[in-house]
């Protein structure tokens, strides 16, 4: 089986509980074909850089999948059918990520992560 991060955007006039329905569906989905959800993260309503079928905001969640091709295929299927969801992405990794998402980190750690990128930038760059 393969690992796969999927994030989807949920329309901003649903409820919380809603969006948290839309989630189980579709990690029901998963199951059904075979994989497993590793991880689930709800980021919240977020505004959107641009208007996408007029609306300004939505609902994000994120997916750690650990499941076969087809699996997610159905999946993204069924989500291009649901007029709920507005955009999704999935994108195949080599490994899963353990704990939370730099969406969901601490303001201090995504300052961090940004420092290191610079520095390791600034060492290509001497050589």
């Amino acid at each position: 089986m393969s690992f796969y991060e999927h994030v989807f955007i949920a329309r901003q006039d649903l409820t919380q509980s809603q969006v948290d329905e839309l989630a189980n569906k579709f990690a029901a989905v998963i199951e059904k074909e075979g994989g497993k959800v590793t991880k689930r993260e709800n980021w919240g309503l977020r505004n959107l850089a641009y208007r996408i079928r007029k609306n300004r905001k939505g609902y994000y969640v994120l997916f750690n999948i650990d499941a076969p091709a087809k699996a997610v295929q159905e999946m993204e299927r069924l989500m291009r059918i649901d007029e709920d969801i507005i955009r999704h992405l999935t994108v195949k990794v080599d490994a899963l990520e353990e704990g939370p998402s730099i969406m969901l980190a601490p303001k201090s750690s995504k300052h961090s992560v940004e420092d290191e990128m610079f520095e390791v930038e600034n060492e290509s760059e001497a050589f």
